[in-house]
């Protein structure tokens, strides 16, 4: 069910220094650390003697000591001392998974190696624009399958109702989507005419009145997202590309670790193009969005268990057109990887 040729969000990057630190994706246990020149090394957290963690052990210099019989690791993984033995087998190793830097985050290459390319990661373009603001929040786990939050993030209909008091209202309800897939996209979209405005966004808009707002809900697979949000003054002109000198644009960028089958990791932040000096916004926004993912958390989990748990099958309904797309793709996807035998679960 995991597609390992992909990039994967280990950490933010500062959540990792000159210390040892574990995480899992994939189902593989990982062990992060920077070296002496501050580049950030993954390696298979589990010393290859006795399956110990290296993330109990001890950091010497650049090399892991396992905290068990003192076996020391270098940065290629590569056994290169045993206390007491003067020969090392080629065996006494562990893997080393290719690491990038970028977008404050931790990048980690999970499948075939020597196939890895950086290009491959999302670009983010107003990332470093002084015109525009960031905000972040913590990573979140959330016990769901990751495929169940792609199905949400390509779900502009949820809004209605599970974030009805904040990302939704009434004047989001029942309106039809497009869909369309672009290469290992796929994206969901609509807008929303004449509307008034949700209650998450009031205290940002800077003009009056009722506004025309588009949902833009886009996946690449396996676990990178967008969502933008465009909302104009009402008539104005927003659907045919003319916007409003006050229209509010909001990019959200949203990437899923995969843990395990039962669980994942939410890594997530915002550009928008107002008020991007202005710190208070930005915890502001970052104070919202923790809310509102909240309500996604707890409808998710709850998904994942009644699924699991479920003894008749599920119906689907015209709304689900992104996700079955989606899932259609990542099938295709996971089929043609493991028909090259690239990497086998």
């Amino acid at each position: 069910m995991f597609l390992y040729n992909a990039w994967y969000i280990a950490a933010w990057a500062s959540e990792v220094e000159r210390a040892l630190a574990h995480r899992t994706v994939l189902d593989e246990p990982l062990v992060l650390y920077r070296k002496q020149d501050g580049s950030a090394v993954a390696l298979e957290d589990a010393c290859p003697h006795r399956k110990l963690p290296l993330s109990m052990g001890t950091l010497k210099g650049d090399l892991i000591q396992c905290g068990y019989h003192g076996l020391e690791f270098d940065c290629s993984g590569q056994c290169v001392k045993i206390p007491g033995q003067d020969k090392i087998s080629a065996d006494a190793r562990v893997k080393s998974y290719p690491v990038v830097e970028r977008w404050n985050l931790l990048w980690v290459w999970m499948g075939e190696a020597g196939t890895e390319d950086a290009g491959d990661i999302i670009d983010i373009p107003h990332y470093t624009d002084p015109n525009w603001g960031i905000n972040r929040g913590p990573a979140m786990s959330i016990d769901c399958d990751y495929r169940y939050m792609t199905d949400n993030l390509v779900d502009p209909s949820h809004v209605s109702y599970v974030h009805k008091s904040s990302l939704g209202n009434e004047d989001t309800v029942g309106i039809p989507v497009k869909t369309r897939q672009e290469g290992n996209s796929v994206i969901v979209s609509r807008w929303i005419l004449n509307a008034e405005l949700a209650p998450f966004f009031q205290p940002y808009i800077k003009f009056s009145g009722k506004a025309d707002r588009l949902q833009h809900y886009e996946v690449r697979l396996p676990s990178s997202a967008v969502i933008k949000d465009v909302i104009a003054p009402a008539g104005s002109g927003a659907p045919e590309g003319n916007l409003h000198p006050d229209s509010f644009l909001l990019d959200s960028y949203n990437f899923l670790t995969p843990v395990s089958t039962d669980s994942c990791r939410y890594y997530w932040f915002q550009v928008r193009n107002f008020d991007a000096q202005d710190k208070t916004v930005s915890s502001s926004l970052t104070e919202d969005f923790i809310t509102a993912f909240s309500e996604d958390v707890q409808v998710l989990e709850a998904v994942h268990s009644g699924i699991k748990n479920s003894r008749s099958e599920l119906i689907h309904l015209q709304i689900d057109s992104g996700s079955a797309r989606l899932r259609r793709l990542l099938d295709k996807m996971l089929n043609q990887e493991q028909s090259k035998g690239d990497r086998q679960p």
